[in-house]
């Protein structure tokens, strides 16, 4: 299998250079002829001047037809904004859906507008912005040619006005706020509208249905009437002031108190390029991660939510796969103080991308931590119609640390070098990926490397896909996340989807999913093979049930419940079977729910039952309920006996306006044997400056003793130099 990747690789270039897509979908925009102002009323000269697109084609039900809700979308721009409003239709009567005034809010769940900028026009990466129908903002990076990440934010207004028939949302982009090529005259450009009374998904530009609206391949092009104007001297200054308190109860420690300042600064080298530079930075007001049960025998993996890593982070953090992560940003700070750090991000030219970060951490003395220093070098290089070839090279080292073998306790140094080649065809429907690594390490050598290759085809009814890995046993990534080493990995996957003429179900289909662990000298370690039926229903809803099969021997020893209890010994031979189900309700209620179940045989010829559930119910758009919860009960008579336990949490998030947010959630876990009371109140009183109040409890399950508590006020402010 292992070859046939490769050669697929090496072959599909034949057929990429074919046109973009969507090229004849052509928005001309033209300078605004006199001042717009913000109010969600379009009744400047501007707008009745302006060109409008209007013609949208339904993505889903069904990708066959125009859509049915209008939507009339315009643009125009001055010298220092680009304009966009949209008029969005009411179809049905009835009031309008959405989940709260909640920034990045789930797509699916909120009557919305939003659009897609690929700014360079290579159909890789861009920005995305727009609003649900109460006003709640979104703005997002995209990358790999239509993924977004919405923990970005930069600054930008918009405003939305109601009316019994339609909704209208008027939005402003600065141009700093962006990166483009000077000079350049053509943008790819879509826009996409959800209407959850209709069930429809529309896009200006047709999206086939199996991809996201977002899809950079299939983007119309925005044709400017001249080049877009230069944002000029573009640079931010971001500082922050802290004060905080916190006190860890179980080590009955006195109160610590915070006094803290520190920022960033964001410069455009040029209006493509960006320099971050940051010092002393706290990232306290980040979301807490939200807990999962863990029975498995790995790491578990959380995204990184730190602004300062994030514009451009797919140059970093995306190189590999999910589990073969040469670089994970929150490796760097982690429970360690960060000191300062300099990032250089963009855009070279229309095909060069380039990514050059270094990160300097403090030492810290109770840990005999050492001061290191984190640099990173990305180099991509765009090839045929959406395809690139990326280098990257990571170095951490730690500065002025010689210990002798007998106290040594970290690393002298760690490096890791890599090639990885991105396939993904003009139309999208092929995509995959080819790499290699490498690790130098000052301790081990030898077996080192890393090599992995994919291809997935994905059109309307087909999936099929195949994946190669293998993963030496000291290949050592310590910036990294490889949770396995010393595998080869074999995996192929095929489904189909049948589109009914009539009736409640949308579409229906199997999905097939086998994957094999071999060791260096092919002796099996692990098999899982998966076999699904998927439902999905016109109005949103999805149901899946599913059986799979287990095979696994054990390469170190391992409590299955994961708290301590009695372990299986390193090369025992475990298998089982296992069914399963999935639901997700239909999103246009007030009331939602999801639940899912997993039963069937575990380690050591036990028995687990997993119940996972959630429920929600909103009032909108000012308050959010929710309430997930997880139950398993795990047996294992000759081993640790039964085990039970919950993960359980509660949330509400009440937005006051879309500019002022309080959320509190608690997680209650007792595999952890730990609850945390997490709440965080946000005033955005200017765009992209924010107040945070962020309050933090963990508590002991039973008891509800305090373990620690801990209190921030953070204030930033983003000022344009």
């Amino acid at each position: 299998m292992k070859p046939l990747i490769f050669v697929w690789l090496l072959l599909c270039p034949l057929f990429l250079f074919a046109q973009k897509k969507n090229e004849s979908f052509q928005y001309v925009i033209q300078k605004a002829p006199s001042p717009l102002k913000i109010d969600g009323n379009l009744d400047e000269t501007a707008w009745t001047q302006a060109s409008i697109a209007n013609q949208f084609y339904m993505v889903l039900p069904m990708d066959t037809s125009l859509a049915n809700v209008r939507t009339d979308v315009r643009l125009t721009y001055d010298d220092q904004n680009l304009y966009v409003s949209a008029v969005c239709y009411h179809a049905l009567p009835g009031p309008y859906m959405v989940e709260s005034l909640k920034r990045d809010w789930n797509f699916g769940r909120n009557d919305n507008f939003i659009f897609f900028m690929d700014t360079f026009d290579d159909q890789t990466n861009g920005f995305t912005f727009g609003a649900n129908a109460a006003g709640a903002e979104w703005d997002g990076l995209l990358y790999e040619g239509g993924k977004a990440n919405l923990s970005w934010t930069n600054r930008w207004t918009s405003k939305v006005r109601q009316y019994d028939d339609r909704w209208v949302f008027e939005a402003a982009i600065p141009f700093r706020t962006l990166r483009y090529k000077r000079g350049i005259t053509r943008w790819g450009i879509n826009f996409s509208r959800l209407d959850l009374k209709t069930t429809e998904k529309s896009a200006w530009a047709p999206v086939p249905r199996q991809f996201p609206t977002a899809s950079l391949a299939y983007t119309g092009s925005l044709v400017w009437d001249q080049p877009p104007p230069a944002p000029g001297p573009n640079i931010s200054v971001i500082p922050y002031a802290l004060g905080g308190a916190a006190r860890n109860f179980s080590e009955k420690g006195s109160t610590e108190y915070r006094r803290e300042i520190g920022g960033d600064v964001k410069v455009a080298v040029t209006p493509a390029l960006n320099l971050d530079l940051t010092v002393n930075p706290d990232f306290s007001q980040v979301d807490v991660d939200r807990q999962v049960v863990n029975v498995d025998r790995f790491e578990l993996f959380f995204p990184e939510q730190r602004q300062f890593f994030l514009e451009n982070g797919d140059l970093f953090n995306n190189f590999g796969y999910a589990s073969i992560r040469p670089f994970f940003s929150r490796r760097i700070g982690l429970n360690v103080p960060i000191q300062f750090g300099a990032r250089l991000s963009g855009k070279l030219n229309k095909d060069w991308r380039i990514g050059l970060m270094d990160m300097q951490t403090a030492a810290v003395a109770s840990q005999a931590l050492p001061s290191q220093n984190f640099a990173v070098l990305a180099l991509q290089r765009q090839v045929f119609a959406r395809s690139n070839v990326t280098a990257l090279f990571i170095n951490k080292e730690s500065l002025n640390y010689l210990p002798t073998d007998s106290n040594r306790r970290y690393s002298r140094y760690n490096r890791n070098a890599g090639l990885e080649y991105n396939l993904a065809s003009s139309n999208n429907y092929w995509t995959g990926k080819a790499l290699v690594l490498k690790s130098f390490s000052s301790d081990v050598k030898g077996d080192d490397f890393v090599y992995a290759g994919n291809l997935l085809y994905n059109t309307r009814r087909w999936l099929i896909g195949g994946q190669y890995e293998y993963v030496g046993q000291n290949y050592n990534p310590e910036v990294g996340y490889v949770p396995r080493r010393g595998y080869q990995k074999y995996n192929a996957q095929i489904g189909y989807t049948f589109f009914p003429r009539g009736g409640r179900v949308l579409s229906h289909g199997p999905t097939f999913q086998t994957v094999y662990f071999f060791d260096r000298s092919f002796r099996p370690l692990d098999n899982t093979s998966y076999l699904a039926y998927n439902f999905t229903f016109r109005d949103r809803s999805t149901f899946t049930g599913w059986v799979a099969t287990d095979w696994v021997r054990l390469l170190a020893d391992l409590d299955p419940t994961n708290m301590g209890k009695e372990k299986l010994l390193t090369g025992s031979v475990h298998n089982w079977r296992a069914w399963g189900t999935d639901f997700i309700s239909k999103p246009q209620s007030l009331f939602t729910y999801s639940f899912s179940s997993r039963y069937g045989g575990f380690y050591n010829g036990g028995t687990r039952l997993n119940l996972t559930s959630e429920v929600g119910y909103r009032f909108q758009p000012y308050v959010s309920l929710a309430v997930s919860s997880s139950y398993n009960r795990i047996s294992l008579p000759e081993l640790s006996g039964l085990t039970t336990f919950w993960l359980v949490g509660p949330r509400v998030d009440v937005t006051m306006t879309n500019t002022l947010f309080f959320t509190a959630f608690m997680q209650y876990n007792e595999q952890a044997k730990n609850v945390n009371l997490n709440t965080r109140f946000q005033w955005r009183y200017k765009p992209a400056s924010d107040l945070f109040i962020v309050y933090t409890d963990n508590y002991l399950p039973g008891s509800f003793l305090v373990k620690n508590r801990a209190l921030v006020l953070k204030l930033t402010y983003w000022w344009n130099v």
